[in-house]
């Protein structure tokens, strides 16, 4: 990590000796309800013809789909589901015009088809398909499925099943009850996904996968007739439409050899090795724009390909070190770095017309975000919005008025807001009033602070100071570690729903008096490439935990702390860093909460693993280390985790249990995923989070 990176944070680890104080003498402590209080919202899209934004919220379990529409932004409840009605909403979509909210119920079914069923509801769930006017009226269900591909015109989604693609209309059931069917909309070889809808709705591109290669196919909705896009031995792939439907740009990547490792692999990747082509749609004739080049600087990490409505081709990549956004011309020529210097773009969105890029970026302050605009054919970058806030999740509005987005402060939570195109005025739009019982005015302001770690690289992190903590307090202090790991804390509510919800967690442990630092190991995103994609870590040596103990060797030196009470606690990668500070190191963390951690790498299904390889993931693991493991432990899992087998804890505490000299308490929730959605499971989890440690380390005064 560059030095001049952290220059100001310097000064905080400088001050090490000196008594940190932040206000007067603690208030009366607040509950984890009342700091978990505030609704969250997600997944904010916009109109294409008109002011109009739509999102999810959820409410303390009341998960809804909400609309506002300009000049005022009003937020409207358009579903009214209540508390726990429905687990899960994944994603909103609006109609050109609008009129029409279009929104996905229910999980994603697992490779036996099981759909997440977290309150173990005897008739089992469903992921479906379901729709809403704006205007009003009730919600009613399309189809089954999810990620539906709106038609231009609102009057139908395409949807994908079974690998083919279906069309189903947008309209509520007929008075006698019957639902329109989905439509097959035609039969090809492989499996059949990715559509995009030309711009006249006469057309559907879409992605054929055969396996060892895959095809651009263009299906005419009128002449029944379908048509390959200059195919070839190559895995085409992303076919996007210009705005007067004659032309596809498309991405190509080259077919598979018989002996290609599995690309899932947990391991540092290479430059990609790709083309960008662009096809004539009624001839299929293509020709290859750009291909990135084989020597330096290559381009790590393609995403978000867009063709812009004004023939701009969009993508983002990181070109050495950072994630930036390129544009290139169907002329040709060597992509255009829209948004250069020091810092990462994460989130975009991009106007109608496809003249205007606005983009979350942390330029100018590594550890925040806030909201940019560039022209798309060139120009000078501007931001939205200031350093104090966090600014994420753009999304343009008609208008070309501004944007929506999420907001976020030290001590107001994530909501709905709108800035202005000339960056001059910021409005919250959802929730405008925060719960009476949220505790506003007794949050701390986390600090940053830098810590150095064994070889040298320097770590990121939040340090929460409890009001009124003094030197010679020797307080009880929290050692937190995000998941991911590809995630990044910031100095604030963060954006995403477990992360905000770990945020609030670790302010309600510095209103009760604990010290809590966050630490950004290496790995996570916001610090560039090099930081990213640091050697020898996770099942290839673990390395991110000497920044663990940079992160708690700092904290243990503060004045304020007792270093011989610390906890640690965490969440998936987050749950793996704390059982491993356990395992290794229990005459330093005292206790610890393993949500959903990896404890074995090993069996993991990263790929093809040679015996040294296993050798090592295994030595990278918790479980190699149990024999050192003293300290109290509290796990936390759903049994119907997607993301890290249920196993993964069943087999560490047996082997903790076999040891017998360990303290092990469980909240094991049937029917729950990776993160839990029951709200009832999910306070439960929290408060027993805290309470476990709490009894260990003895916090409360």
């Amino acid at each position: 990590m560059k030095t001049r990176i952290f220059a100001l944070a310097i000064v905080v680890i400088a001050a090490l000796g000196a008594t940190a104080v932040q206000g007067g003498p603690a208030a009366k402590p607040f509950t984890l309800a009342d700091v978990l209080s505030p609704p969250y919202p997600s997944g904010l899209v916009a109109a294409k013809r008109v002011d109009r934004i739509a999102w999810i919220m959820n409410d303390r379990g009341a998960r809804n789909v909400w609309t506002a529409a300009g000049p005022d932004f009003k937020p409207v409840n358009l579903t009214g589901f209540a508390q726990d009605e429905v687990f899960e909403l994944g994603g909103v979509r609006l109609t050109d015009d609008g009129e029409t909210a279009v929104f996905v119920k229910g999980g994603r079914p697992n490779a036996e088809g099981w759909v997440t069923n977290p309150d173990s509801d005897a008739d089992g769930r469903e992921q479906a398909v379901w729709a809403v006017r704006t205007a009003g009226g009730r919600p009613w269900r399309v189809a089954a499925g999810s990620d539906p591909v709106l038609a231009p015109d609102g009057l139908s989604a395409l949807l994908v099943k079974d690998g083919a693609i279906d069309r189903v209309p947008l309209e509520p059931r007929s008075d006698q009850g019957g639902a329109p069917e989905p439509e097959r909309l035609f039969r090809a070889a492989g499996r059949n996904g990715s559509p995009r809808i030309s711009p006249d709705g006469s057309r559907i591109a879409f992605v054929s996968e055969r396996g060892d290669h895959s095809l651009i196919g263009v299906f005419d909705l009128a002449r029944r007739k379908l048509a390959w896009i200059s195919p070839s031995v190559d895995r085409d792939s992303e076919p996007r439409w210009s705005a007067d439907g004659k032309a596809i740009a498309f991405v190509r990547r080259a077919g598979l050899t018989f002996d290609a490792e599995p690309a899932a692999e947990f391991r540092s990747r290479g430059p990609a090795d790709l083309a960008i082509w662009v096809a004539d749609a009624a001839t299929g004739v293509a020709r290859e724009l750009w291909r990135t080049p084989k020597g330096a600087p290559g381009y790590y990490s393609f995403r978000d390909f867009e063709l812009a409505a004004n023939g701009r081709i969009l993508f983002t990549a990181e070109r050495e070190e950072w994630n930036h956004v390129f544009a290139l011309s169907l002329a040709g020529g060597a992509p255009e770095d829209l948004t250069p210097g020091d810092g990462f773009v994460e989130h975009l969105g991009l106007s109608a017309d496809g003249t205007t890029l606005y983009y979350s970026a942390n330029m100018g302050d590594l550890h925040g975000r806030r909201i940019w605009k560039v022209p798309t054919a060139g120009g000078k970058a501007v931001p939205l919005t200031s350093q104090e806030a966090i600014g994420t999740q753009p999304v343009a509005l008609a208008s070309g008025r501004g944007a929506a987005f999420l907001h976020a402060t030290a001590v107001r939570p994530t909501s709905v807001a709108t800035v202005q195109a000339s960056g001059e005025k910021v409005d919250v739009v959802a929730p405008r009033d925060l719960p009476a019982e949220f505790p506003i005015d007794r949050l701390v302001k986390p600090e940053l602070v830098v810590v150095k770690s064994a070889d040298g690289l320097d770590i990121p992190c939040q340090l929460f100071l409890p009001k009124g903590a003094k030197a010679g307090d020797r307080r009880p202090a929290v050692v937190f570690t995000h998941g991911g790991p590809i995630r990044q804390m910031l100095l604030g509510w963060h954006y995403m729903e477990f992360y905000s919800e770990a945020y609030g967690i670790n302010q309600f442990f510095a209103g009760h008096g604990y010290i809590v630092i966050s630490i950004n190991y290496r790995s996570g995103i916001g610090y560039g490439r090099p930081f990213r994609e640091a050697p020898n870590c996770g099942m290839e040596g673990a390395a991110e935990y000497q920044d663990v103990l940079a992160g708690v060797g700092y904290l243990r030196k503060r004045p304020e702390v007792d270093p011989e009470r610390v906890g640690a606690w965490g969440l998936s990668y987050g749950g793996l860093l704390t059982a491993l500070s356990l395992a290794r190191n229990s005459d330093i963390f005292k206790v610890g909460v393993d949500m959903a951690g990896v404890h074995d790498w090993s069996q993991m299904r990263w790929g093809r693993l040679d015996e040294a390889r296993r050798k090592l993931a295994r030595e990278s693991s918790p479980v190699a280390s149990v024999a050192k493991w003293t300290s109290p432990v509290l796990f936390i899992h759903g049994d119907d985790d997607r993301n890290v087998a249920f196993q993964q804890t069943t087999d560490l505490v047996q082997r903790l249990r076999a040891k017998g000299d360990v303290r092990i308490e469980l909240l094991i929730e049937p029917d729950e995923p990776h993160e839990f959605l029951f709200h009832a499971h999910r306070m439960t989890a929290y408060e027993r989070t805290f309470e476990f440690i709490d009894a260990v380390l003895g916090g409360k005064k």
